[in-house]
């Protein structure tokens, strides 16, 4: 299923750690091997992508979004 989401980057302590998006809205999605430019504490962004339901992880925070573009917003 592929979906759209503008929110703020976080990493999440859990395990090795993992790259998360929380939206706008409240919600969590966990970021399946995102680009290096994407892993920066604190962006804002607009992210495109698949959600992974194929994909379990160890942190769990939320679905798995694969991502295929993202533009910082400022």
């Amino acid at each position: 299923m592929s979906i759209t989401v503008k929110g703020t980057i976080d990493r999440k302590g859990f395990g090795t750690g993992t790259w998360a998006i929380e939206t706008e809205q409240g919600d969590t999605y966990e970021l399946h091997k995102p680009p290096s430019d994407l892993q920066k504490a604190g962006l804002k962004v607009k992210v495109e992508g698949n959600l992974r339901e194929d994909v379990m992880t160890i942190a769990m925070i939320g679905p798995v979004l694969e991502v295929k573009k993202f533009e910082v917003i400022k």
